[in-house]
C-alpha cells in the first residue's frame, strides 16, 4: 500500500477536526446554517486532494487541486464568521485557522512545482 503524503494526511487530520467543529456547533450552540457550510467546504479540501492525487494527468490533478485550494479559501471566511458571531473562541479559531494556512500554504507550493515540472 503507497503512502500517504503530507497533504493528504494534514487535510483529512482537518476534515476530522471540522467534523467536530460540526458537531460541537450544532450540539452546544444550536447552530445549524453556518455549520453545514463549514462542514462542507472544510471535508472537502481533502476530498479534492484524494481526487487530485489519482487524477489522469497533470491538468486533472492541477484542476483539483484547484478546488482544494479554492474550499480552503471558503473554509477561511466561514471560521472568520464564526469567530466574529461569538459562535467560536479566539483560540478555536486561532488552531483551526492556523491548521488551514499550513495546509494553504502546502497547496500553493504544490501548485507551483507542479506548474513548472509541467513547463519543461
Amino acid at each position: 500500500m503507497e503512502s500517504e503524503n503530507i497533504v493528504q494526511q494534514k487535510s483529512y487530520s482537518y476534515a476530522i477536526r471540522i467534523i467536530k467543529l460540526y458537531q460541537y456547533l450544532t450540539a452546544e450552540k444550536k447552530e445549524y446554517e453556518l455549520s453545514k457550510q463549514i462542514l462542507r467546504s472544510g471535508t472537502s479540501i481533502g476530498a479534492n486532494i484524494e481526487e487530485a492525487v489519482g487524477g489522469l494527468s497533470k491538468k486533472d490533478f492541477l484542476a483539483k487541486l484547484g478546488i482544494s485550494y479554492r474550499e480552503a479559501r471558503e473554509t477561511n471566511y466561514w471560521l472568520r464568521l464564526l469567530k466574529d458571531t461569538g459562535y467560536i473562541n479566539d483560540e478555536q479559531f486561532s488552531s483551526l485557522i492556523s491548521d488551514l494556512e499550513e495546509i494553504l500554504r502546502i497547496i500553493t507550493a504544490i501548485q507551483k512545482t507542479t506548474k513548472r515540472n509541467m513547463e519543461l
